[in-house]
């Protein structure tokens, strides 16, 4: 279910919607034993107490209503498939509608997943059982899953996104990471870059202070500190149009120059910044005590060794040096 249809998302800013679950699961148990109906007096010790040790679906039914006749065997079959990575809690809303109404249902069947006490994805309607397949495995992660290359590949995917402009499925992804993990640091770093991206500056470096000292040393946490700092520098250094209007009039301005290239580099035109830095160098390695080269290398520790433009910037600063 994508996050725009998916009535249990949250958008990006608020509380983020787990979408996956890590750690070792249950040890296997009877058939059945992972599928019991609920009450509304019960549903908390069967629901929220429960799903803080593993995921709990949630089946809303009626006993009038067709799809529910059609899901229902398949998600036991499912759920029980799955040998305890999730469990199936089914409620007759017409003997219990309260919870139902709590959680906005309006129409069944209607499936939620609660992950440590809360909603954390959901879907409605009598879906393929390939479609339910893919759900347990996004909730209670696929089956025999090592934990931490799980994680690892949550967070690759998170960074893709990341990279492609997907902001709100990203932060999702990281979200649940951190759920899992709460002092993971690669998590950390990508949510805060999602905040970033999303001009929550404040909210960014909030995410990424007060952490255990070990972890705030993680080089890329301290590479989106780092990225936080030339965001407000830049900020201070006036317009850039100004900036490229003194440099039309006098090349040799570098301190303009300077200030230009901290500016592009802050919108994401990491080549231009470092061919004004690299043009300063060509001109006077001593303005600034150098400062246009040491500016550069701090480019480079934000934008991580094999960024694009670090490789092409590292190439050109080195034939500079050695040639």
């Amino acid at each position: 279910m994508s996050g725009s249809d998916n009535p249990y998302n949250s958008s990006f800013g608020n509380q983020m919607s787990a979408t996956a679950s890590f750690g070792a699961q249950p040890a296997a148990a009877a058939a059945g034993s992972y599928i019991k109906d609920t009450t509304t007096a019960n549903f908390s010790k069967d629901v929220i107490e429960d799903s803080r040790n593993q995921p709990v679906l949630v089946d809303f039914w009626a006993p009038w209503c067709g799809p529910c006749k059609q899901l229902t065997p398949v998600l036991e079959r499912v759920v029980n498939e799955a040998q305890g990575r999730v469990k199936l809690v089914k409620m007759n809303i017409d003997d219990h509608p309260s919870i139902a109404g709590q959680l906005g249902i309006q129409s069944i069947p209607a499936v939620i997943a609660f992950v440590n006490g809360r909603p954390a994805d959901g879907f409605m309607g009598a879906v393929p059982e390939s479609q339910v397949r893919q759900f347990i495995d996004r909730i209670g992660g696929p089956a025999g899953a090592d934990e931490a290359a799980e994680i690892e590949a949550v967070l690759a995917e998170a960074a893709e996104l990341l990279a492609a402009g997907n902001i709100n499925e990203a932060a999702q992804l990281y979200a649940a990471v951190m759920q899992a993990a709460p002092e993971n640091p690669k998590a950390l770093a990508g949510m805060a870059e999602c905040m970033i991206a999303a001009n929550q500056h404040q909210r960014a470096r909030e995410t990424l202070t007060d952490l255990p000292e070990e972890i705030a040393k993680d080089a890329g946490i301290q590479a989106v500190l780092k990225k936080l700092d030339q965001i407000e520098e830049a900020r201070k250094l006036g317009d850039p149009v100004a900036l490229e209007g003194e440099l039309a009039a006098n090349p040799d301005n570098h301190e303009a120059r300077l200030k230009l290239a901290k500016i592009l580099n802050v919108e994401g035109r990491r080549d231009d910044a470092a061919e004004h830095l690299l043009q300063i160098m060509r001109k006077d390695r001593a303005f600034d005590d150098d400062g246009a080269r040491r500016q550069l290398l701090q480019f480079f520790e934000v934008w991580g060794f094999k960024d694009p433009a670090t490789v092409a910037a590292r190439r050109k600063l080195s034939a500079m040096l050695f040639s």
